[in-house]
């Protein structure tokens, strides 16, 4: 394997790029040069685990492509059809021998296949089986499509021989080589599985040794000598399309900590462009409140972890054994919140996702993980063994993708 290259895409979102971190180290490991197409924010963080960093949205502005479609991923597929002729010459030039994408980048798959190339998936998400997600898109509100997208579907299918390709082809790029789903197997069904078949399961977690060394961080807690540790985040994406909804959920959550004796709560704003009023008026209550949270720093103190549910931030609550409280927005974060409630390692905060939500709401969730701590801890350590066990098994998924090497597509 030794001076292979393998070319990895992924959209340029940190929900999508840090699943793929471990599977780029493995080929790092392995004597492959994994050379990563995504944009500049992400560039320390692939060199640090061995791949060469290639500045695709610098070069290749997704604006340029498309700048109308909702939801926002559907640009993606503009993108692949706008620039996929300056990428294959590029991707001509490396000669891989593999490529790799996250399934929103949709423009891996239309390379590869351009090139004769066999392709691994990796499905950065809980259970995003095609048919259903495409069922719900069909009547998902925030759906407009621009012309730029819908000539750019023709074009993947006319030209580029992306025979289902459509404004949401960024739920369908399963691979007929290899999908890799980023979770245990235990959080999908026997029937779930199947429809990623050829399939294996990669986690979304960094290796034992880089998790190992985060929890044991000496930084100061965000918590201080608080005894009760609340820590609220709804990710980033939640905030493009609800923002107001985002809001009131934290607002609730303030108010719900400012009442609970020796109580502290973390909220994390996931980047959003936030009134700074607001933010004076919430650490004026007595919280901490950040752009961006280290979440491995607070899941390392916390005591209940308020959550939307995302893929990545669900399994680090799991590893550091925090209980979860499920306040889901849209996509997989419902159906993932429902199973971690069937496992019992999360409550949820309401009925339905995006429910509007009470300080009386916040204090009765928590008063439920108090009083089922306990059982809680116990379902986290359960999980927490899928977890361990998906990464000592991280050596036979690198065989499967090693072993597509050379084959031709």
């Amino acid at each position: 394997m030794e001076g292979r290259r393998v070319a990895v895409f992924a959209c340029p979102y940190a929900g999508h790029t840090a699943p793929l971190l471990p599977l780029v180290a493995g080929l790092a490991d392995r004597g492959l040069t994994p050379y990563v197409f995504t944009s500049r924010g992400f560039a320390e963080a692939f060199e640090r685990v061995g791949a060469r960093f290639v500045d695709m949205f610098g070069r290749y502005p997704l604006e340029d492509a498309d700048d109308e479609s909702l939801p926002v991923v559907s640009r993606h597929v503009t993108f692949a059809a706008h620039y996929a002729a300056d990428l294959l010459r590029d991707l001509r030039e490396l000669r891989p021998s593999l490529v790799v994408y996250e399934t929103f980048a949709v423009v891996g798959r239309v390379l590869a296949t351009a090139m004769g190339l066999p392709y691994v998936n990796v499905s950065a998400g809980h259970n995003l089986a095609p048919a259903a997600f495409l069922e719900r898109l069909r009547v998902d509100p925030r759906v407009a499509i621009s012309p730029r997208c819908l000539r750019a579907v023709e074009e993947l299918r006319d030209h580029w021989g992306i025979a289902d390709a459509s404004p949401f082809s960024y739920v369908t790029g399963i691979s007929p080589f290899l999908n890799l789903l980023c979770e245990p197997s235990v959080w999908l069904t026997e029937d779930e599985r199947r429809v990623f078949e050829p399939v294996a399961y990669l986690g979304c977690l960094p290796p034992v040794a880089e998790l190992e060394a985060r929890r044991a961080d000496v930084r100061p807690s965000y918590f201080g000598d608080a005894r009760r540790k609340v820590y609220a985040s709804f990710g980033t994406v939640p905030w493009w399309y609800w923002s107001a909804d985002v809001v009131a959920g934290l607002e609730a959550v303030t108010q719900a900590v400012r009442t609970l004796p020796e109580t502290h709560g973390v909220i994390g704003l996931g980047g959003a462009d936030f009134p700074p009023e607001r933010v004076a008026a919430w650490r004026r209550q007595g919280m901490t409140v950040l752009p961006y949270v280290d979440s491995w720093l607070a899941l390392r103190d916390a005591d209940v972890f308020i959550t939307s549910q995302g893929l990545c931030s669900t399994h680090e609550a799991i590893y550091s054994r925090v209980p979860m409280v499920s306040y889901p927005f849209f996509w997989d974060q419902p159906e993932l919140a429902g199973r971690c409630a069937a496992f019992g390692v999360a409550v949820p905060l309401v009925e339905a996702p995006r429910a509007p939500v009470k300080a009386e709401d916040v204090v009765a969730a928590l008063r439920m993980v108090d009083e089922q701590r306990q059982q809680m801890l116990d379902a986290l350590d359960h999980a927490r063994n899928w977890e361990l066990d998906v990464l000592a098994g991280r050596n036979g998924v690198m065989d499967l993708v090693t072993e597509l090497i050379g084959q031709a597509a």
